[in-house]
């Protein structure tokens, strides 16, 4: 079984690599984008069979070291 995660930083909290690859964008001529946020994505290869097991496994990772849960969010996605 896999899982995987995308960590985001929460609504409000100042992102400055997003930022950085906005204005990075403008320079190189791409003038469409209002806002970037930049995240992180996790793949995680479990050994677990049974699907709502894995996921609690896997939020228990996400809260004890995946993710800064002060500042980020998370989204579990069993595939």
């Amino acid at each position: 079984m896999k899982a995987r995660v995308h960590v985001m930083l929460k609504t409000g909290v100042l992102d400055p690599q997003g930022e950085a690859v906005k204005h990075a964008l403008g320079t190189l001529g791409f003038t469409g984008v209002e806002a970037v946020r930049q995240g992180k994505v996790i793949e995680l290869d479990l050994t677990a069979t049974d699907r709502a097991a894995a996921e609690a496994e896997v939020a228990r990772m996400c809260e004890k070291l995946l993710a800064n849960t002060v500042i980020e969010k998370y989204d579990i996605e069993i595939v």
